[in-house]
């Protein structure tokens, strides 16, 4: 078998990167180790910057978005007992999107299926071979068959746990990474939210949560410590923790009710450069992971997809190698930014419990700086929105 682009990995970045390739009229194929079902059963991220919603109509899967997502012009960070309102319109006059990952990376697949392009699931032993050369190949096994693909270029798309940033020769990649002493315990539920927007607490028992996926379905979180186990924590023993570190009015306002999913993440910052080999690219968790705090993870791996889309079109299309050249470093200055973001908010708004009383002293005067200042609250929202491709 033949085709233009190998796509590893059949999550939101790979059917992205997948759906723009075949609306420019670039073959590819999707190859992935687990089935949807698996797929679609995991809860991530919802808040979609602007530029991930534009990727989303230029890709055609964008009906149910705008028909279904919330739009917010703000958020709250509450600390002290109080909120303070960060007013994304005001400051930056642009919104985020509430839309959950799973619902997106739905549209995607139904996009796909739409446009009879193929998609390889449950399949075992890839291998990439020959990336660094004009004819790189994939190997993989379907229904105990060994199959082949050649290819002219192959994107990792598989996530940070996948074989695209494994198969990089020792040597060929540095790695930077930041593992934080703790985790979020998340909680799904058919209850709705606490208030309109999100709002982020910062208290002295750690970090919480609220957010939601719509109007009648809530996700919570607490921070815990990173040994903690999510057996430890009935839906009673959750509730009445997430309430003890919110203002009252905001505990008051909470609904309870049994969650239908619950787990705990690991937070970490972690990059890997450069971002291509040859004719192998990484996208995504693939090459970097941020904390869910300022809600980056998603929306870098669907700007990596931007940059790297465009360098694609302009190598099929116009023959030119200028845009997978350049890939790499324009995906990265965006990277790092998001990357320094999100570890800003997760300092400032998380308990570390290694924290001295100076630390702390310093968290305190970065939230009253930030609820003072026009300047700092601009900041934090221009991140927040997403920086300009």
């Amino acid at each position: 078998m033949r085709t233009q682009v190998v796509i590893v990995g059949s999550g939101p970045s790979g059917l992205l990167l997948g759906q723009l390739l075949t609306g420019a009229g670039i073959d590819n194929v999707i190859l992935d180790r687990v089935g949807k079902g698996y797929i679609l059963g995991r809860v991530r991220a919802g808040v979609l910057e602007r530029g991930t919603v534009e990727l989303m109509r230029r890709a055609g899967a964008d009906a149910r978005l705008n028909a279904e997502g919330l739009t917010h012009d703000g958020f709250s960070i509450a600390f002290d007992g109080r909120d303070h309102r960060i007013d994304l319109a005001a400051l930056t006059g642009q919104h985020v999107t509430v839309y959950g990952q799973t619902e997106m990376t739905r549209d995607l697949m139904a996009a796909r299926e739409a446009a009879g392009t193929s998609t390889f699931h449950e399949v075992e032993n890839v291998a990439l071979h020959g990336f660094d050369t004009d004819r790189p190949y994939v190997t993989y096994a379907k229904d105990g068959v060994a199959r082949r693909i050649d290819c002219d270029v192959i994107a990792g798309c598989d996530g940070f746990h996948g074989v695209s940033r494994r198969s990089v020769p020792a040597g060929a990649m540095r790695t930077f990474e930041r593992a934080y002493p703790f985790g979020w315990l998340g909680v799904l539920a058919e209850v709705p939210p606490v208030s309109d927007e999100l709002v982020y607490a910062s208290h002295e028992r750690g970090f919480a949560l609220c957010s939601m996926r719509s109007m009648t379905r809530s996700r919570y979180y607490v921070q815990v410590s990173a040994d903690e186990r999510v057996e430890n924590w009935s839906d009673d023993r959750f509730w009445d923790e997430l309430r003890s570190r919110l203002p009252r009015h905001h505990a008051e306002a909470v609904t309870t009710g049994a969650s239908f999913e619950k787990s705990i993440a690991p937070l970490r910052s972690f990059v890997a450069e450069p971002l291509r080999f040859g004719r192998l690219f990484l996208v995504g968790d693939a090459a970097h992971i941020v904390p869910p705090t300022g809600a980056k993870g998603l929306n870098l791996a669907a700007s990596d997809v931007h940059y790297l889309f465009d360098g694609l079109r302009e190598f099929f299309l116009d023959k030119s190698m200028a845009g997978i050249g350049a890939y790499s470093g324009r995906a990265l200055a965006r990277v790092w930014k998001a990357v320094r973001f999100s570890w800003w908010m997760t300092t400032l708004l998380h308990h570390f419990p290694e924290g001295t009383d100076f630390e702390h002293r310093i968290q305190d005067a970065e939230l009253d700086y930030l609820t003072h200042s026009h300047a700092a609250a601009t900041a934090l929202a221009e991140n927040y929105v997403g920086l300009p491709y």
